[in-house]
């Protein structure tokens, strides 16, 4: 197995070479910088495992080098320990939610380095693997951020709301005490434009958290969101998400992964609405929802969805959506059976998405 690297950040020669023996006599691989522009070039070609830096340094302070990985996906999510005098004070609250996990203080104890080294790197292994995408996996994650300190009064038994067909769940620009969390069923997001058109920004299912955004926006929905069919939401309040996003670096960054699991579709649907034609929409727009909701048969791929909800998604009026599944029924790549719609050609209308 290799050594974890340590990138080691140190203008003070003896203190640079005492730290940086403990770390190889512990076993670790030391990357040695003792200039602060060097050593933020040095993580971004080789990303280290974990990075030990002085609060205090020639051309720019600690917390300036760590904002500087902070705001590079490559690096962003490294483990940040900080070496400091006891004049230097303590990692708050803003500089963990940068990426700062823990300071040391000098002078410290041989053991107190490598213990404060492995359980870093610990703490960021357990939140970088991967979680169920249903609520099992987010309760899973939750507790787990629980266990480890982040979320002192995470309530076990989180409330839930049943939904039914059409039935709204917040409108855009409602003060959002709780982020809902599918736990079964087909959710859509949409925005409405000033001719009181719908237009579908998102699908979402099992697994999925809905109107995260807000988070962003003072708690405010940024857009509307409508059950597609009868189900079921769990209730986190937004404190607690909160918490998370603030209370732990490792924890924070797991956490916007899982909720930026639809990010690119997001953006690949925009595209789509800006440059393909009504016919390429729809097809592209059948193999979104088979792909996200339907279920094999023996038969077809069934996509069960209203006309009005798959014009919202296509972004036209429902009368063209109609005449464009006409067609494509004409053309024996759906078939129609009242509300469900079967794809029986699927690398034609893949081809046709794509033209």
């Amino acid at each position: 197995m290799p050594k974890k690297t340590i990138l080691l950040i140190q203008d003070h020669p003896e203190v640079h070479r005492n730290t940086s023996d403990i770390l190889e006599q512990g076993g670790y691989a030391v990357v040695k910088a003792e200039y602060d522009e060097r050593a933020v070039e040095l993580a971004r070609q080789d990303p280290p495992d974990l990075v030990l830096c002085d609060i205090v340094l020639p051309l720019m302070n600690g917390y300036r080098l760590l904002q500087e990985l902070a705001r590079d996906p490559k690096t962003a999510a490294i483990p940040f320990i900080f070496l400091g005098d006891k004049t230097e004070g303590v990692v708050n609250r803003e500089k963990r939610a940068l990426g700062a996990d823990d300071q040391l203080t000098k002078p410290f104890e041989e053991n107190e380095l490598l213990v404060a080294v492995e359980e870093r790197l610990k703490h960021s292994l357990l939140f970088r693997r991967s979680f169920a995408e249903d609520v099992d996996g987010m309760n899973e994650f939750l507790d787990l951020a629980r266990g480890a300190g982040v979320l002192k009064e995470l309530s076990q038994n989180r409330k839930t709301r049943l939904l039914k067909e059409q039935e709204i769940i917040f409108r855009e620009g409602d003060l959002l005490q709780d982020i809902p969390f599918v736990v079964q069923g087909k959710v859509r997001a949409f925005r409405v434009n000033k001719d009181d058109k719908e237009l579908t920004t998102a699908l979402y299912g099992t697994g999925d958290f809905i109107g995260y955004q807000g988070l962003l926006q003072d708690g405010l929905a940024t857009e509307s969101a409508e059950a597609l069919e009868a189900s079921k939401v769990a209730l986190i309040p937004q404190e607690e998400l909160l918490e998370l996003l603030h209370g732990d670096h490792d924890v924070s960054m797991c956490f916007v992964k899982m909720l930026a699991r639809d990010s690119d579709e997001k953006r690949e649907h925009l595209l789509q609405m800006a440059y393909a034609s009504i016919r390429q929409r729809v097809a592209q727009s059948l193999l979104r929802i088979q792909e996200r909701y339907a279920k094999a048969d023996d038969q077809c791929i069934g996509v069960l969805i209203s006309r009005e909800d798959l014009a919202s998604v296509v972004g036209t009026a429902t009368e063209s959506l109609i005449r464009c599944l006409s067609d494509l029924k004409a053309e024996n790549l759906i078939t129609v059976d009242g509300r469900e719609i079967c794809i029986v050609d699927e690398s034609g209308l893949q081809k046709l998405a794509h033209r």
